[in-house]
């Protein structure tokens, strides 16, 4: 099911472009990351998904709507965003209050939204801050917190703006398994990233910006093994795909670039085997 169809859209600011026609659809039951330098355009891309900014040309559909014809909080219902800063979208008083707010605008009862806050909270490690204000946290803890005022409404689709920024290696894990199961769930999962390692780890394809403009759209295995390609968004390759390189170029022969430790491994044993 298409979830979101962006169709040539172009946008400026202030005369200057920043979107120039950009294309793609994202479905449900997808993890999507789209990547690229700073200032490819990303976070003005993802506004679009729920009107908070308006295409000059092309448009913007969201299940079948144009998004300029409904208001931003009928779209949010929808598609929930996490954006990269979360002072940004932090204003309650208190932790609970944060995830209580968002549950009472989008409908939920009293007795229904405690229930959610006490699964929610727990599930990001916060329970233990509920009565604090969300601007005693750390970074990391306040990223947390955005990512679960927006999970714990349930949206169709889930935006992720620079997500992993501030968080070690076991909430980067445990962020990847929480993707794994929207995933599951049926829901769309949009991250926005820098983080090629996160990316090799989670999302099945890669929409590559640079410029304002997709230059590649497809497969995370083939975009994230291309160094050639990665280059042109200014992004590094993982190390596996570096490994490998490095190994072909000393005269080991690879059926493949893999993109996991699990496929180079896979791929050596197979070749020792072969050999002996």
């Amino acid at each position: 099911m298409e979830a979101i169809v962006v169709d040539d859209i172009h946008f400026s600011y202030n005369g200057v472009p920043v979107l120039k026609g950009v294309s793609f659809t994202i479905k449900m039951g997808q993890v999507v990351a789209i990547m690229g330098e700073n200032g490819a355009g990303k976070t003005t891309l993802i506004k679009h998904f729920i009107g908070l900014l308006k295409p000059d040309v092309g448009r913007v559909l969201v299940f079948g709507t144009d998004t300029r014809e409904a208001s931003v909080a009928q779209l949010a219902k929808r598609v929930g965003i996490v954006f990269q800063n979360p002072d940004h979208q932090l204003f309650a008083e208190s932790v609970e209050e944060e995830i209580f707010f968002t549950l009472e605008n989008m409908g939920y009862t009293l007795s229904e939204a405690k229930a959610i806050c006490d699964t929610i909270l727990k599930t990001f490690e916060l329970d233990r801050y509920r009565n604090r204000s969300p601007y005693s946290l750390s970074i990391g803890e306040r990223k947390r917190l955005t990512i679960a005022a927006v999970l714990c409404y349930n949206p169709d689709v889930v935006v992720l703006d620079e997500p992993t920024a501030g968080q070690d290696y076991y909430n980067k894990s445990k962020l990847s398994r929480l993707i794994t199961q929207l995933k599951r769930q049926g829901r769309g999962v949009v991250v926005v990233t820098h983080d090629v390692e996160f990316a090799a780890q989670t999302v099945e394809r890669v929409i590559l910006v640079a410029n304002g403009q997709v230059i590649q759209d497809g497969p995370a295995q083939d975009i994230l093994t291309d160094a050639a390609l990665l280059q042109k968004a200014r992004l590094l390759p993982p190390q596996i795909p570096v490994a490998a390189s490095k190994l072909m170029a000393n005269g080991i022969r690879l059926s493949a670039k893999p993109l996991l430790a699990g496929g180079l491994y896979t791929m050596l044993v197979e070749m020792f085997n072969h050999s002996g």
